[in-house]
């Protein structure tokens, strides 16, 4: 189903921010903050308020649109690839991208049997110096 129909099932008015919040998510894989969605859609909707994104961001996650990350910044990021997928944090910079390959099925089982949990949902996070800035750190230190 398309996301106004999803919008309008569940109760939601379908306003020309939340399509925009919604399309900006689905095609970057920057996984950008509240403040970064806001700042580049405000030129195309000058009269959208930051609390309007925050607004639009919760409704997305609570339709399962749009998954919410806590990288351990201050402010959650966003992604609409819902999918079970771990992420990797350049603690120089801030990037945050998707793991993609590995294979968290078997941690979500042994995790179960270790603890007895019966888990609801779990998000992995990775930290490391992403390529671009271990190249900037290789090129200072060569000088």
């Amino acid at each position: 189903m398309e996301l106004a129909g999803r919008l309008r099932s569940a109760g939601f008015k379908v306003t020309p921010q939340r399509l925009a919040v919604y399309n900006m998510l689905s095609h970057t894989k920057a996984h950008p903050n509240a403040d970064t969605i806001y700042k580049e859609l405000q030129p195309l909707y000058p009269t959208m308020s930051l609390a309007t994104v925050y607004k639009a961001l919760s409704i997305l996650c609570d339709l399962g649109l749009a998954q919410e990350l806590n990288v351990g910044e201050d402010a959650f990021r966003y992604d609409a690839d819902t999918s079970h997928h771990p992420h990797v944090r350049c603690t120089k910079c801030g990037r945050v991208d998707d793991v993609p390959a590995l294979k968290t099925d078997g941690v979500y089982q042994e995790v179960t049997k270790e603890t007895g949990y019966a888990l609801t949902d779990h998000q992995i996070y990775f930290f490391g110096v992403c390529p671009e800035c271990q190249e900037k750190q290789h090129a200072h230190a060569v000088h």
